[in-house]
């Protein structure tokens, strides 16, 4: 298998018209020579040379000087410039080709390293592509932000990631980038803005366009990363022209998050290159089977951005073409596509059993006859720049630089045991949020970016609602709304998105946001949950601290990757990267809300299996308030549900200024001690609308001469097992009024938790009042079959009391 990988076939040089053709036109063409091979007997033999099923393209450099100059504004003659500034740079040229090397050597040991066993798990090789690192080593900068897919290695060595630590982390080392946390799928290096790898198809998309925003809020608020990159107060400078910069491959283009990056990245005018890797295969299969149109670079055309077409058999061509696209963006007009066509020569992954048609011949085919490097080689050798001895040294030196990466993973000691636990929070689940400082420019920043008009009025919003707190008048909503303003004003890297924000969305949450702090940190944003909370981790990952308001959490279904791969950033790249995201919405299933199904899912449950998340609730104005200043300080992604059907009629007082735990729950009601000794005590875990409804069964269940330890779930992960066990330590007895469902719900895993950790504490068996498995109907007849309330927790306690379990 190595030895295929290496690409030592001569190769030959086909005749090539001179012209441009699409990838598209190029499929339609051939779907005669499609249909014929697809029913031709393998072991037929002919004499007819070897038709693939995606014909490689006929594009000069001519063509490419005519895209430039018609859809990105270039003359003749500067686009004459970047073809003299590398074909005449012969410094220039072997840089580029030792950077391709790298990335072919590279690819090809880890290849041998998989069939050793030195590297497991799922690997994905690059071979055949490496025009595309060859354009990141040219035209690329270090504070460039760059986001990519699983096959990532080569762009993240041309990023300038040691190549010892990239193999390291390929061998699950703790000399790898990520501290063998990550793996081959999962290159992050905080140093070169080298942002991943990133698993899950097309999901790096709206990362990239947060990592890119990012850069616009830096350049208006006058931040820049000091040597720790940590925000300092100092710009950017007037030469700022950083940008960034996401990989995808031509199948994950097909993905709906194009579109919304693509408006996005038009509305915001964001420094932005998408560049896809065109190979023709989405992971295997003929992607002109699946996709109507493979003119990726013509989809920004509907948004105005525009996109280059080239050939990834020339190297040289696709770095002078790339760099005046990226020139392009950094002279601050905007997004950019480039599509790059190639053949990629090998399968998905080496354990690939490649059955799709054509697969196995169009790779034997493709390391003869579309090797970037012997294309080079012979252009080059051809023309003079270069003899056969000048490249043979280069390749030389470049294999001793990956031998010598192999020898560093294979001498690196394995991580200790001890780390994934370490891993699991950048800030520990006891931090006291109130001693952390501000930052100690927040009073410039602000000073600079807030108008005496909008400081005024914001004062005096504030100024009310803390009026209203102290008078116990606040509700739900506005405690939050209070503690987000305090928060972005005293630090100003705290940003915010929703959809309906400048509005207040249904709840006030975001009210008068982007009416102070601007567009650019309160969005408003297109209706995809996932596009947003996308973003915001860009966002996080790039020295802010974005706030993510969902107006009602079941939209956030359409976000479960994004929220997944927040709870596990930290994580992966082994403790470089904090998360610092706070996501808040109302939610919840309220007895008789009359929301029907999709209104009423318990996204709190769904989201309690992602590693990584602190996941709070709050019933009331004090507690809403506090967590929300906790979890926008927090270094880690934080969830706060609050109850869709209280956010404006609970109200109360609240403690201004201080932040709560996010560890801790809280008993609201004590038992009587008479109650306890006579074995007619429970103790009742609820949270959300439970525990209202737990309040007003209270006094009926005392009636009966029972009574409860009522406490309210602040955190539902993790659990507050000390004062659970406290309070289970009285009464010996167990209800939990859950507001999800049997099967998979909050309240199986407390019941597991308990029956585990405190089983010798019980008296009885954990009593469940969960909802039903069957979806939430909208008529109240049915609902009170599904929904548990007030009703049934009096129901609850007695059967425990009365032992009729």
């Amino acid at each position: 298998m190595a030895a295929l990988c290496a690409a030592s076939a001569t190769a030959f040089t086909v005749n090539r018209k001179s012209g441009h053709i699409s990838p598209s036109s190029i499929a339609s063409k051939s779907s005669l020579t499609k249909l014929s091979t697809a029913t031709v007997s393998e072991t037929e033999v002919s004499d007819a040379p070897f038709a693939p099923m995606r014909p490689p393209i006929d594009l000069a450099w001519g063509d490419i000087t005519t895209q430039l100059v018609e859809k990105f504004g270039y003359s003749p003659e500067e686009v004459a410039g970047y073809d003299d500034s590398l074909e005449n740079d012969k410094e220039a040229l072997l840089k580029l080709y030792k950077s391709m090397q790298l990335a072919r050597g590279f690819e090809n040991a880890c290849n041998q390293a998989y069939m050793q066993g030195k590297i497991r798990g799922f690997m994905h090789l690059d071979n055949g592509q490496e025009s595309i690192p060859g354009l990141v080593d040219y035209a690329i900068k270090n504070g460039d932000k760059k986001y990519s897919y699983y096959r990532e290695h080569t762009h993240a060595l041309a990023s300038g990631v040691d190549p010892g630590a990239v193999m390291a982390e390929l061998f699950m080392k703790e000399g790898g980038t990520c501290k063998g946390a990550g793996g081959s799928m999962h290159i992050f290096d905080k140093e070169t803005y080298f942002q991943g790898g990133w698993a899950l198809v097309a999901e790096q998309l709206p990362y990239a366009a947060g990592a890119a925003k990012s850069i616009l809020l830096d350049q208006h608020l006058g931040l820049s990363d000091d040597e720790n990159i940590v925000k300092q107060n100092v710009p950017p400078g007037d030469d700022d022209d950083r940008i960034s910069v996401v990989f995808v491959g031509e199948g994950g283009s097909q993905n709906g998050r194009m579109a919304e990056i693509l408006n996005a990245a038009a509305k915001d005018n964001l420094p932005l290159l998408i560049l896809t890797i065109d190979n023709g295969r989405a992971i295997n299969t003929f992607t002109p089977d699946i996709a109507q149109n493979n003119d990726v670079y013509k989809q920004g055309e509907h948004y105005g951005v525009p996109g280059l077409l080239v050939n990834g058999l020339d190297a040289a061509d696709v770095a002078k073409g790339g760099k005046a696209v990226i020139d392009y963006i950094r002279s601050g007009n905007g997004p950019a596509m480039l599509q790059v066509h190639t053949y990629r020569f090998n399968g998905h992954s080496p354990a690939d059993p490649e059955h799709e048609r054509g697969r196995k011949d169009e790779k034997a085919w493709a390391r003869v006859d579309q090797d970037p490097i012997k294309t080079f080689e012979a252009k080059y050798i051809s023309k003079g720049i270069f003899t056969e001895e000048e490249l043979k040294e280069s390749r030389k030196q470049v294999l001793a630089d990956v031998k010598a990466a192999v020898k560093f993973a294979d001498d690196s000691p394995m991580p200790p045991m001890e780390l994934a636990k370490e891993l699991e929070y950048p800030d520990a689940p006891d931090t006291d949020y109130n001693l952390k400082p501000a930052p100690t420019f927040a009073q410039e920043v602000n000073d600079r970016t807030i108008s005496e008009e909008q400081m005024k009025n914001i004062e005096e919003h504030i100024a009310t609602l803390r009026e209203k707190a102290v008078a116990g008048e606040i509700s739900i909503g506005d405690a939050i709304n209070l503690a987000i303003h305090e928060e972005m004003l005293r630090d100003p890297t705290t940003t915010i998105h929703a959809e309906d924000l400048q509005a207040g969305s249904s709840y006030d949450i975001p009210k008068l946001t982007q009416q102070t702090y601007g567009q650019i940190r309160a969005a408003d944003e297109i209706i995809d949950e996932g596009h947003f909370i996308g973003k915001a981790l860009g966002e996080a990952m790039n020295g802010y601290r974005p706030i993510v308001e969902l107006m009602n959490t079941n939209f956030g279904i359409y976000g479960m990757a994004e929220m997944s791969s927040a709870g596990n950033t930290y994580a992966t790249t082994g403790g470089q990267f904090d998360m610092p995201m706070t996501i808040i919405g109302a939610g919840g299933t309220a007895p008789n809300q009359a929301l029907g199904a999709e209104h009423s899912q318990p996204l709190h449950a769904y989201v309690m299996g992602i590693p990584g998340l602190k996941i709070c609730t709050a019933a009331s104005p004090d507690a809403a308030y506090g967590i929300t200043k906790s979890m926008i300080r927090d270094n880690g992604p934080c969830f706060l549900f609050a109850p869709v059907k209280m956010m404006k009629e609970s109200k109360g007082k609240v403690d201004l200024g201080k932040c709560m735990a996010l560890n801790k729950a809280a008993l609201l009601h004590e038992a009587d001690e008479d109650c306890v000794k006579a074995g007619n005590a429970v103790t009742v875990l609820t949270y959300l609308h439970g525990v209202k409804e737990a309040q007003m069964a209270i006094e009926s269940i005392q009636e009966e001469g029972f009574d409860i330890d009522l406490i309210e779930l602040r955190t539902l992960k993790p659990l507050d097992m000390d004062l659970i066990g406290k309070s289970l330590s009285r009464t010996n007895k167990l209800c939990i009024l859950d507001e999800s469902t049997k099967s998979g719900g909050v309240g199986a895993t407390i019941s597991a938790a308990v029956s585990e950790e405190l089983f010798d504490m019980l008296d009885a068996p954990v009593k469940r009042l969960c909802m039903d498995d069957a979806p939430v109907p909208y008529a109240s007849t049915m609902e009170k079959a599904v929904v548990k309330r007030g009703s049934d927790l009096i129901e609850g306690v007695f059967d425990l009391c009365t032992k009729k379990w």
